[in-house]
């Protein structure tokens, strides 16, 4: 039986290093059944490859595992890479949550890119990973050109007396379930569709810095957040739930960002037209209710739970506190029924 919300073990993983000093864990003696992708999201379309992977892991007495990439191709490649909706912190957190137990992460960089599809499949796959199954998307490629596909990953797997499938493509009235529709619900503000999508909120994390302080001066003082990796969502007020994450991703540790519940509360993206002078630069800022605390360099991951309304300029600072007020009580009513648990809600 698979032990679903158990912190998974994770794995950096080189071409470049020597094959004899790749270590290989206990739990690897009987192999894996592993699943090969980047899951950005972590959504409910790939919610279905884990529970295929998992249904394989247990049919054959194997370890679920997953072996993905950091950082996404596409930066090495010369691409444009498509805006993150989990971190890699994020995505180890979130493959736990269904079942995965090893997550092998192949650091990719050129050399890793010029790789042959021989060598990927005999040294990483089948070797270091030890994979007896493997699950991919049918339109996979690998190895240097992409030349590899899944015909010869299944003739690889097949002449090793192994086993490869062609992962499950879920779907709903609008077509596949992928990271590209969820990113641009996110983008468009649809935050509710794309919880839909996700499985749980689209979530932003990021650094407490000090801020011009004016919102303390009216009642509502925020956290005004710094380098944030995720995508944002369109400028506009949001009802969110906040948790503050103890500590950062370290190789080997059973778990990334431990979060912790802290209270729900009321955001803002934007450029605050109405206090900004003309300044275009994007602001992120949550105020927590009845929330008391300091919380300058902590880390805080924001959960999006609702729309509230678009970003617009208003005629005089007054006006603004007043639809602020309107903003955090609409807030409040979005969130009153999702309780703050002892543990972080959506992590």
């Amino acid at each position: 039986m698979l032990e679903v919300g158990v912190p998974p073990r994770v794995s950096f993983v080189d071409l470049a290093e020597p094959a004899e000093s790749a270590t290989k864990t206990a739990t690897l003696a009987h192999g894996t059944a592993l699943v090969i992708g980047n899951f950005d999201g972590v959504h409910t379309g790939h919610a279905a490859v884990l529970a295929q992977m998992g249904g394989l892991a247990a049919a054959r007495g194997l370890v679920p595992a997953v072996l993905t990439f950091e950082p996404h191709p596409a930066v090495v490649l010369g691409r444009t890479a498509p805006p993150l909706l989990t971190t890699l912190a994020r995505k180890v957190a979130l493959f736990g949550r269904h079942g995965v137990r090893e997550v092998f992460v192949a650091r990719f960089t050129t050399t890793f890119a010029s790789t042959s599809p021989e060598r990927f499949l005999e040294e990483l796959v089948f070797g270091r990973l030890a994979a007896r199954v493997v699950v991919v998307g049918d339109n996979f490629r690998f190895g240097k050109a992409r030349v590899g596909d899944f015909t010869a990953l299944d003739h690889a797997a097949r002449a090793r007396h192994h086993e490869a499938f062609a992962s499950i493509l879920a779907s709903d009235t609008d077509g596949p379930i992928s990271s590209t529709r969820v990113r641009a619900l996110v983008a468009a503000g649809e935050v509710g569709e794309a919880q839909r999508l996700l499985g749980r909120p689209h979530a932003l994390s990021g650094v407490v810095v000090l801020g011009a302080q004016k919102g303390r001066t009216i009642g509502f003082p925020t956290a005004n957040l710094a380098e944030l990796p995720e995508l944002l969502p369109a400028n506009g007020v949001y009802a969110v739930s906040v948790d503050r994450l103890e500590r950062s991703f370290v190789e080997g540790e059973s778990l990334p960002d431990r979060p912790r519940a802290l209270a729900h509360g009321v955001m803002n993206i934007g450029t605050r037209p109405t206090v900004s002078g003309g300044d275009t630069t994007r602001h992120v800022e949550v105020h927590l209710h009845d929330f008391a605390g300091d919380l300058y360099g902590c880390a805080l991951r924001v959960h999006l739970l609702a729309r509230v309304r678009d970003e617009r300029r208003f005629p005089s600072f007054e006006a603004l506190r007043a639809q602020i007020t309107l903003d955090s009580d609409a807030a409040r009513a979005l969130t009153c029924a999702i309780p703050i648990p002892s543990d972080a809600p959506f992590a």
